[in-house]
């Protein structure tokens, strides 16, 4: 029995996830996994483009937003475990993912992994590779940081790499937005997942193997991934498309919700998903 609406409770595996579910009841599902710090909120422009066509979800991932972290160690692994047992408590066969940063990294494992479970897939602000000795190095430094200062420091710093430049002057109350989901974000689960994706595997080498429906966003002044990057995955995914979003940086869906929107939406009704 399914129980639309926002911020609603479930267990599942023992973890009470919070998720938002709206749209009409018969309609093509697309579930929506936020990135790294942040929270489902994040796709609150997309759940209110899309409710009135499609049966739209946006969910926390564990340790994020309204969901517990559980007792386990962090991966991209266990994410995509709790994504398809959600996934099955909510009685949903068949769904288009669309992930955003880390929400990518869950989306691309999930595809490759349980390929019959989807029909189309949006990947944004994301990438395939493994995190280099640089960036792991960097995470670790990260994780130490937070722990003996905060997560305020760590919020101020991500907010210079999350956004375009152009951004702190036409979008501050979204960027307040974010950085307070970052400060909510509580110091274990920040850290455990920093951990988590400095240990995540590439992905790459199994893109040809795609099959579905594929669209690629990318901000064009992506710091984090940049449009390279997205490039590679364009190439390696037959079929696919991609769009460079003006305007954004990381974040594209926040910082150009039009251009995304509409991308998404031409996506949608141009691809035969099934």
């Amino acid at each position: 029995m399914r129980n639309p609406g926002k911020n609603i409770k479930m267990t599942v595996n023992n973890l009470t996830v919070s998720y938002n579910d709206e749209g009409p009841d018969d309609a093509l599902i697309i579930i929506f996994i936020h990135g790294f710090p942040m929270n489902k909120s994040m796709w609150n422009a997309q759940v209110e483009e899309f409710e009135n066509n499609y049966r739209v979800i946006a969910y926390d991932v564990r340790g994020h937003g309204g969901s517990d972290a559980g007792n386990e160690n962090f991966s991209i692994e266990l994410f995509v475990n709790d994504l398809i047992c959600f996934m099955d408590a909510l009685k949903i066969d068949s769904a288009v993912l669309c992930g955003l940063s880390m929400g990518g990294y869950i989306a691309l494992n999930a595809v490759v992994n349980y390929h019959k479970r989807f029909s189309a897939l949006i990947l944004c602000d994301t990438n395939c590779t493994a995190d280099t000795p640089e960036s792991k190095i960097k995470r670790v430094k990260t994780v130490e940081s937070i722990t003996k200062t905060g997560v305020e420091k760590y919020a101020d710093e991500s907010l210079k790499n999350l956004f375009a430049p152009e951004s702190f002057a036409t979008i501050k109350e979204e960027i307040e937005d974010v950085r307070t989901m970052i400060i909510n974000t509580s110091k274990p689960s920040l850290c455990k997942t920093l951990l988590a994706l400095s240990a995540r595997l590439e992905t790459c080498d199994k893109l040809p193997d795609i099959k579905v429906p594929v669209l690629i966003l990318v901000g064009k002044k992506d710091k984090i991934t940049p449009p390279s990057v997205a490039q590679l995955m364009h190439e390696r995914i037959k079929g696919s498309s991609i769009h460079l979003i003006a305007h954004a940086g990381h974040l594209s869906n926040i910082e150009n919700p039009y251009d995304f929107n509409k991308q998404l939406s031409k996506f949608m009704e141009s691809s035969k998903i099934g």
